[in-house]
């Protein structure tokens, strides 16, 4: 969670818009008890933590995921920390939340199907309208961490057309420098767009 304040700092000194981090996929679930515990409690902690420090700073956060699958406690503390920085316009931060690319989706659909969509209207536009990133723009750069080659079920529709850029540290050790030469890499990249 510590690893999280300087990099927020920095993109948001950098100009960058928005910010999305994956803080608990919904595969976390499946760790034992104790762990998926000590993994609220340290977004919780964290949360409560920083919250006037991000509205100082102008970050607005929004959660997006099941935020409603997790304990009630955790849910009112998250839902107080966008409420408290909802003024926030230097950046947003987008904090996953018991979050997967595809659940995403799935619950997008739930959603055009609740909203009675007809099938002869629902188009790109409209799905994206019912994501959980809706109003957001799609993502520009997705950095993964800890050598690994894939983007693990994150922000599978947004960043259809992401630069995708693969770093050997693992998240706690990345750090600001790390976090520049990415942007720079990023930036001198021809971005072509599936053409």
């Amino acid at each position: 969670m510590e690893a999280i304040r300087p990099i927020v700092r920095r993109a948001r000194d950098c100009g960058v818009e928005t910010l999305s981090v994956y803080t608990f996929s919904t595969e976390n679930w499946s760790r034992p008890d104790d762990e998926v515990e000590g993994l609220f409690g340290l977004i919780d902690g964290a949360v409560r933590q920083h919250t006037d420090e991000l509205i100082g700073e102008g970050v607005r956060v929004n959660v997006i995921g099941r935020l409603h699958e997790a304990p009630a406690d955790i849910q009112r503390s998250i839902r107080a920390a966008e409420e408290r920085t909802r003024a926030g316009t230097r950046l947003t931060l987008n904090i996953c939340f018991n979050y997967s690319g595809r659940a995403e989706v799935v619950d997008a659909v739930r959603s055009l199907v609740a909203s009675g969509a007809r099938p002869e209207t629902i188009d790109e536009g409209l799905f994206a309208a019912h994501l959980y990133t809706a109003g957001q723009p799609d993502v520009d750069l997705l950095i993964r961490t800890g050598g690994d080659h894939r983007t693990s079920n994150f922000l599978i529709w947004q960043a259809t057309y992401a630069e995708l850029i693969f770093s050997p540290k693992f998240w706690p050790d990345f750090n600001e420098a790390d976090f520049d030469a990415a942007l720079a890499e990023y930036a001198s990249r021809d971005r072509r767009f599936g053409a």
